[in-house]
């Protein structure tokens, strides 16, 4: 019945369930899988159905050696299959689905919902694979007034990081069937941990749920983004052999690893950057993106310049430094160094002005706490970008030279000096652009002023953007050439130039001349 275009009588329920379909854009392609599925019956064994859904890995690795593998999740990622068909497709036959079975369940889990219902759905089927995998999970669902079921209990550590890592899974669940080899590569989410956790050793669900709301909207995604990758990769004729890709680790190359990349996705609500952010979680960025670095481009607002001019796409601008704390002002102790990486993403490039511009951007604190500043729709002071100029001229008023995101001219919330070496962070009171918050650990009202280590710049407006900035870069490369180099026809012959009769003059200015008639 799923594959057939058949306009015959229908039933008020399966008109209802496929109009919920129709709402997630995924009817063509559920029709597609089930009747690929399908028996002669009409009817699709569960068997089958959950090996479309099953998950190709068996091995975890951390990226990072200070977030061990649990040893039982292995086990509990086993189980992520048979727990979604028990949870959300089931039937009076336990063996086989009929078409509105198989819509219902997939309903259940990718219609629209509030971020709250979401969640709800995502802790039953981690309670579920937790129960299937004898592993320890304090939750408990209750059915509240009007029928809404409320979940109580907490996350201890371990189990946060399972839940986590299982909802970065559950994103990339496509990816890792079609990869190279059964081991995956998880990246590095201390920095949400601490987000979450913060000094506390467990964290309760309805408090996790406001971290959710505020800071990571995108993970109460993460169960559908899985079913219907897997549901439209089934029914779509590619290969997935043609399509292998492989996991890499690549914690300490750059600023942007996977682990930041995955946080900004999360907290993007809707964004045609979140794909990029997304696949950059898995993959790591492409290189060809990168528009400057500090350590091979060199430090200062110049040579900054001189890679960004010309790309009128987003930008995403990581800053790594570090502030010593206030009582070890006098100690030489590098252990003693508060040492942190902020972030900003504009929505276009960068422009060499003395006022703000730009439509909008985000701040961020990626390390060694996540969180993220939205524009607060107050002002719209977002970008302050003035390169020294290279021709001095006479300013009654001369601007401030530097880089500045935020508060006002001379009060930036962060600034960046000429030389790139230091970097002045703000108390949000100063700034009514983004919205209030502390960019970096144990941040006063008073201005902090911290020492740069390094400095990224990655574009992401894609390659017709790239393109643009290489023929504005070699235009203006052919001005510059064109300027320097001396027209000889013109200024070659000395023998007519004023130069030589003013000479001739000056050598010996009695010495008689032929009037020319």
């Amino acid at each position: 019945m799923g594959g057939s275009s058949s306009t015959a009588a229908q039933s008020p329920e399966q008109q209802e369930e496929e109009s919920l379909a129709v709402s997630t854009g995924s009817l063509h392609f559920l029709r597609a899988a089930f009747s690929k599925l399908s028996s002669p019956d009409s009817t699709v064994p569960l068997s089958s159905l959950q090996e479309v859904l099953s998950l190709n890995a068996s091995k975890f690795k951390s990226e990072t050696e200070s977030l061990q593998v649990p040893d039982k999740f292995p086990e509990l990622i086993s189980h992520l299959s048979s727990s979604i068909i028990s949870l959300y497709f089931s039937s009076s036959n336990n063996s086989e689905i009929s078409w509105i079975d198989f819509l219902k369940g997939y309903n259940k889990c990718c219609v629209a919902t509030p971020v709250s219902q979401s969640l709800t759905t995502l802790y039953h089927l981690h309670f579920q694979m937790c129960k299937d995998s004898n592993i320890e999970l304090n939750l408990k669902f209750d059915l509240g007034e009007n029928e809404s079921e409320k979940v109580n209990g907490s996350f201890e550590p371990d189990q946060l990081l399972c839940f986590v890592w299982m909802c970065w899974i559950l994103m990339h669940g496509t990816t890792i069937s079609k990869q190279k080899g059964d081991l995956v590569i998880l990246p590095d989410v201390t920095h949400l941990m601490n987000s979450v956790l913060g000094e506390e050793r467990e964290i309760q669900v309805q408090k996790f749920n406001s971290w959710v709301l505020s800071t990571a909207v995108g993970i109460s995604n993460c169960l559908k983004v899985y079913l219907s990758q897997k549901i439209r990769s089934f029914s779509s004729s590619i290969e997935e052999n043609d399509l292998e890709t492989e996991n890499k680790d690549n914690n300490d190359k750059y600023l942007l690893t996977r682990g930041r990349a995955w946080a900004v996705s999360l907290s993007l609500r809707t964004s045609s950057l979140n794909d990029q952010f997304l696949n950059a979680s898995f993959y790591g960025m492409d290189e060809n993106n990168l528009l400057y670095r500090s350590s091979v481009n060199g430090k200062g607002l110049t040579r900054f310049w001189l890679n960004v001019e010309g790309y009128n796409g987003p930008v995403f601008l990581l800053i790594s430094g570090f502030s010593p704390n206030s009582s070890d002002l006098n100690n030489n102790d590098s252990n003693n160094e508060n040492k942190w990486i902020i972030g900003v993403l504009t929505e276009q490039g960068f422009e060499n002005k003395d006022t703000y511009f730009g439509n909008s951007a985000h701040l961020y604190a990626l390390d060694p706490v996540f969180h993220s500043f939205s524009p607060s729709g107050k002002e719209r002071n977002f970008v302050y970008c003035h390169v020294k100029p290279t021709i001095k001229v006479y300013e009654k008023n001369p601007k401030i030279v530097g880089l500045g995101f935020g508060g006002t001219i001379g009060n930036e919330r962060i600034f960046l000096d000429d030389d790139f070496s230091k970097v002045i962070i703000r108390h949000h009171a100063a700034d009514k652009t983004y919205q209030p918050g502390s960019l970096i650990p144990n941040q006063g009202f008073l201005a902090v002023e911290g020492t740069i280590m390094e400095v990224e710049a990655w574009g992401l407006g894609g390659e017709s953007v790239r393109k643009k900035q290489d023929l504005f870069k070699k235009r203006e490369n052919l001005f510059s050439e064109q300027r320097r180099t001396v027209d000889l026809k013109n200024f070659g012959n000395w023998e007519d130039s004023p130069e030589k009769m003013m000479m001739d003059m000056v050598s010996d200015p009695n010495r008689p001349r032929r009037e020319e008639r």
